[in-house]
């Protein structure tokens, strides 16, 4: 019998696998997914067709753009530039090939079995595996994580096909369509759209909802709607998808907007409207574990209404975002081990992966007036910073929330440069509950972008020394 069996090897998988194993548990990772090769393959969405390809392709798209759009500015002259797709795609599948086979050899280092199979918890200490050749193996468990990450989400009026594709296919393209649609503008259609749009994709981005990147802080949205727009994307808001039509070689779609019909055809359509939890045939009916919506439900600490049975990540309450589900794979395992562990879901970082990227977390705005908080803003535009201007990175800027009457800070939002790596600066001193006055008397390094976080802090005050302050 096994200590711990964790269903599932991606963030939240593998990373509980891991810390388990760490505590002296015995361990055991089952994941269904198999490479072309037919060897087991771990990682999961986020590191074989999400959050790992995505970002090198980003990456590379970037390069391409600056190299033909703004290398001139810094007087560097580069003609006929030619873009090679398939070095670029294979660039990707490294990265991904390195890192996927980079966890095995971390379950080897720290003693995690692993068994390729489809995992199924049919009683409380057992987990039914289906294996690809039909055989079924029971295995028995003390305790039991289910970590079966999420899939995306197909909506009936563009179900999937040749040209018809969801984030995966989106990854996997083998030439760069003329014209592109995508469907949602939330992270993974902006993401995306902006991949194939610096690679010469004239690109729309079609959205239901009225409003751009409501998630976000109203500073924020209203800026990187801008930008994006400057960018060339185009932008359909309020609009429906509610009709498509494969054709040989382009996909032609019809939209309602305002309760009129438009239609447009693609060379590709990406759907990126969200994704849904893969917990379907995961659990066995007779244990009674309740699931709404297709997420698991679980306590403050992942544990369902069965006390030896846990789920974390995507299958679970929260933003489906990796990091969420690794700090949950943690916290699980620690608590298993009988020891304390506890995840802060007030301080879960969100990053959009654009260039320049936006990053948030805590509270905005708009959330901070529903609660009726008061509270003070201090704003620091990145085209007054130093480093943003040497490195022709200062669109953008760094805006910090904090408690009127107390300092604290209660939220901090990026546009621009390394914007996640300003957040995650910010998150520390929010994990120890900082004032604004904290960040401001904190030694930040000359230049630097990080510097903007400070003039922001500095600014709730009326202190910046590098902008304009209202004096009273």
């Amino acid at each position: 019998m096994f200590d711990v069996v964790v269903i599932g090897s991606g963030p939240a998988g593998y990373v509980a696998a891991i810390r388990a194993a760490q505590l002296d548990l015995k361990t055991l990772c089952i994941e269904d997914s198999i490479d072309e090769s037919g060897k087991i393959n771990l990682g999961g969405t986020c590191l074989n067709v999400g959050c790992i390809p995505s970002k090198a392709l980003l990456d590379s798209s970037h390069r391409f753009y600056e190299t033909k759009k703004n290398l001139k500015n810094h007087g560097i002259k580069i003609s006929n530039v030619e873009l090679d797709l398939q070095s670029m795609m294979k660039r990707k599948d490294d990265i991904v090939s390195k890192l996927t086979g980079g966890i095995g050899g971390l379950f080897s280092a720290n003693k995690v079995e692993s068994l390729m199979g489809r995992g199924k918890v049919i009683a409380k200490n057992t987990v039914e595996v289906t294996k690809k050749d039909g055989s079924v193996e029971n295995i028995e468990a003390k305790n039991i994580i289910i970590a079966t990450g999420s899939s995306p989400i197909e909506i009936s009026s563009a179900k999937f096909s040749k040209n018809i594709v969801n984030s995966t296919g989106a990854l996997a393209f083998e030439n760069v369509p003329k014209s592109l649609g995508v469907v949602g503008a939330g992270i993974i259609g902006l993401e995306l759209g902006s991949v194939w749009s610096r690679l010469g994709s004239k690109v729309t981005v079609i959205e239901a909802l009225d409003e751009f990147l409501p998630m976000t802080d109203p500073d924020i949205s209203r800026e990187t709607f801008k930008e994006f727009k400057n960018q060339g994307l185009d932008f359909q808001l309020g609009s429906k998808v509610t009709k498509t039509k494969e054709l040989k070689n382009s996909v032609r779609i019809t939209y309602e907007n305002l309760g009129k019909e438009f239609e447009m055809e693609f060379d590709k359509l990406i759907v990126a409207v969200g994704r849904t939890p893969n917990s379907s045939g995961i659990i066995s009916d007779d244990l009674n574990i309740p699931i709404n919506n297709g997420f698991i439900e679980v306590n403050d600490f992942c544990q369902t209404s069965v006390e030896n049975i846990w789920a974390i990540g995507d299958v679970v309450r929260g933003p489906m975002l990796a990091h969420k589900g690794s700090e949950e794979g943690i916290m699980v395992a620690e608590r298993i081990a009988k020891k304390h562990f506890q995840v802060n879901y007030d301080l879960v970082p969100s990053v959009i992966y654009s260039h320049p990227e936006i990053a948030w977390v805590g509270y905005n705005e708009n959330e901070l007036k529903k609660l009726d908080i008061s509270y003070k803003v201090g704003k620091f535009p990145f085209s007054a910073s130093g480093r943003g201007l040497a490195i022709d990175q200062s669109v953008g800027f760094v805006k910090v929330l904090s408690n009127a009457k107390t300092d604290t800070i209660l939220g901090v939002h990026v546009f621009g440069p390394a914007a996640g790596e300003i957040v995650q600066q910010a998150l520390i001193s929010m994990e120890f509950g900082s004032s604004a006055e904290d960040l401001s008397m904190t030694m930040f390094s000359h230049p630097t972008v990080s510097e903007a976080l400070h003039e922001a802090a500095l600014a709730i005050n009326n202190q910046a020394i590098h902008i304009g302050n209202k004096r009273k």
